[in-house]
């Protein structure tokens, strides 16, 4: 007998060679119907894997992320042999699950139209309702090799030969069709419901675009066809934020041919970009940062130092001065490194909190380009912080409250995620196991819920990353803290201690915008380009009813402008009905409507993006309305 530890603590003694399965079973029948997979000792296995030893077990169902990738990884699968069944020539490539449904690549001469999905969509249906016994096996390297040559699988065969050397070589089957895949798969395809293929693009083999254009086909799949339904119509309203066509419409950025991700921000975009970075500088100011501002370009030699080269040179821009080489710098750290070493420190000046809103430049593959989204230069809101051993916890701390200060002010709720040691990984096994520790310790003495997200960290040290979701429900990685024992030790940091010696300060890095650029259109999306009034680029739009109104309301323009207020004056020759139309399509809060009664009465005829008509008001009584939204963020 075996003995396995549960979610819950309850240990469950079962026979050698039980199954996840039928542990499942054991458990709960209705549990067992809802499992897509296990997670034994922290591995992600199949509810047809075999436990074999003590082991902690915990069922995963389609509302955890292992459930979901599971669930579409197999979609991946029923959509593959859809295709192979209707037309038997295309070669298979891969087809993973993503983080919000799946995709599979194909090698087909065919053009898979709109027309064609949908009867992909129909066959994908019959397989469904066949219910096919997904099946597992394994093959010698070899064997494997033959295999997939017998069935004219070239990238199967290609994907085998890479693999390295005695490891195991496993394989899906379902019916008819039998794929290479690591897994973890559904029992059988009737556990799929609810399907849609969404769309089709091209990819490069492996990403190499030296290598042949497959077509790539993204789906997804859910329990329940209400689930579905709810998805979908999140995506069309996604659709309407979308902040490349917003950020036209509103004109605030555009991205023109001459310059494919480097964005340009244009007169209203920098008015909502320097709200941001002045809010960015006050509550920084009142947590007791220093600003600094370090060069686009540095010698090369500086990014050996750090580590850089050796993991971020395919993604940097170098250039020659003076027959010498320098990068263009793909984040801020070294500059801030070289700003600490300025001078000599003392403990008593610990810590030090330095920040920068800092430019950088990393080269994107032209195809992964997306708007705000991935560009190929953008300002992170960096900062520095360099303590005491004895003040990580403190710091950590002191970050946490400030990031859920912000995000609460733009009304995200977030997760966190703490990320462990990578694989290319610098520093000893001491320092990294005191690293990740001392993260954790922080977040559980504030009792901040997080999940372990293994072998995510930065080459140099643990991460705790914020997860933001906006209005519809997507998550966005935005905020980090990192912490950071190699930069000093890569540097030569040091500080006099109170015994008079030199001794080495720990070091955090952090974002919580992660990018302005990206923040931005996350914003755009998050409020559908209508900002609340505080960082609206327009606050108020006077709107004349007739050209005798147009003297008042330039006097009005110049009455609000004194006041801080950002205002514009629609003075055309349109009727009234027509301006206002207008503003609302430009997402302006407020319409300060004036005409004979409006002059009479020094006011004028308030109109809410939101609300709707609101009335008379005072001049002096909305501009007090808007000072106190502002001071509000709202």
């Amino acid at each position: 007998m075996i003995k396995i530890t549960l979610k819950d603590g309850s240990i469950m003694e079962v026979e050698k060679g039980t199954t996840v399965l039928e542990v499942t079973k054991k458990i709960s029948e209705g549990l067992a119907r809802n499992a897509m997979c296990g997670l034994v000792n922290g591995e992600v296995k199949d509810l047809r894997y075999e436990l074999n030893d003590d082991a902690e077990l915990n069922i995963c169902t389609f509302d955890s992320l292992e459930g979901k990738k599971a669930y579409w990884h197999t979609t991946s699968h029923i959509l593959a042999q859809a295709v192979k069944r209707l037309y038997p020539d295309t070669k298979l490539a891969i087809g993973p699950s993503i983080d919000n449904g799946f995709y599979y690549d194909f090698d087909t001469e065919m053009t898979f139209t709109p027309e064609i999905l949908e009867k992909l969509e129909a066959e994908m249906s019959k397989i469904i309702k066949e219910d096919l016994e997904i099946k597992r096996f394994t093959l010698p390297r070899e064997e494997a090799i033959k295999f997939m040559k017998d069935r004219k699988e070239d990238y199967k065969v290609e994907l085998i030969e890479d693999l390295p050397e005695g490891e195991e070589i496993s394989f899906y089957e379902q019916g008819e069709f039998v794929d290479l895949c690591a897994g973890p798969h559904l029992m059988s395809t009737g556990k799929v419901k609810a399907i849609k293929l969404q769309h089709v693009s091209g990819a490069y083999w492996r990403g190499n675009e030296n290598n042949k254009m497959l077509q790539r086909i993204y789906g997804i799949s859910f329990p329940k066809k209400s689930e579905l339904d709810s998805y979908l119509e999140m995506l069309e309203e996604a659709k309407k934020r979308d902040h490349k066509k917003l950020g036209k419409q509103l004109e605030l950025f555009m991205i023109a041919p001459e310059g494919p991700g480097f964005p340009f921000f244009l007169p209203k975009g920098m008015v909502l970009r320097n709200i941001l970075e002045d809010f960015w500088r006050n509550i920084h100011k009142e947590n007791g940062y220093q600003e600094i501002k370090t060069p686009v370009i540095l010698n090369e030699e500086l990014w050996h130092r750090s580590g850089h080269w050796d993991h971020y040179k395919e993604n940097m821009y170098t250039t020659k001065i003076d027959d010498v080489d320098y990068g263009i710098k793909p984040m801020n750290c070294p500059g801030g490194m070289l700003v600490y070493k300025n001078k000599m420190h003392s403990y008593r000046e610990l810590p030090i909190r330095a920040g920068e809103l800092g430019l950088v430049h990393r080269h994107e593959k032209s195809g992964e380009l997306n708007g705000l989204f991935r560009v190929r230069c953008f300002t992170q809101d960096d900062a520095h912080i360099f303590c005491l051993p004895t003040q990580i916890e403190s710091e950590i701390t002191n970050l946490m409250k400030l990031i859920d200060t912000v995000y609460s002010i733009f009304g995200f709720v977030y997760t966190v995620e703490l990320s462990t040691r990578p694989e290319d990984s610098m520093g000893s096994d001491e320092e990294w196991e005191l690293a990740e520790n001392s993260l954790k310790k922080a977040l559980e003495s504030q009792g901040v819920a997080y999940k372990i997200n293994e072998g995510d960290g930065a080459f140099y040290g643990p991460k705790i990353d914020f997860h933001i979701k906006d209005c519809l429900g997507r998550e966005w990685q935005c905020g980090t803290i990192q912490l950071d024992f190699q930069m000093p030790e890569r540097f030569d940091l040091t500080y006099i201690g109170e015994d008079g010696e030199k001794h080495r300060p720990v070091m955090l890095h952090r974002v919580i915008f992660g990018s302005i650029e990206r923040f931005i259109g996350i914003l755009i999306e998050h409020y559908a380009g209508a900002f609340p009034v505080w960082l609206a680029p327009v606050q108020v739009k006077i709107l004349p009813i007739a050209d005798a109104h147009i003297e008042y309301a330039k006097k009005l323009q110049e009455e609000f402008s004194k006041k801080g207020i950002r205002v514009e004056l629609d003075d055309r020759e349109e009727k009234i009905g027509y301006k206002i139309r207008e503003a609302q399509l430009e997402k302006v809060p407020y319409m300060a409507i004036v005409g004979d009664k409006e002059i009479e009465a020094n006011a004028i005829g308030l109109r809410s993006r939101k609300d709707g008509d609101l009335g008379q008001i005072s001049i002096k009584d909305f501009e007090k309305k808007i000072d106190e939204e502002v001071k509000s963020f709202k």
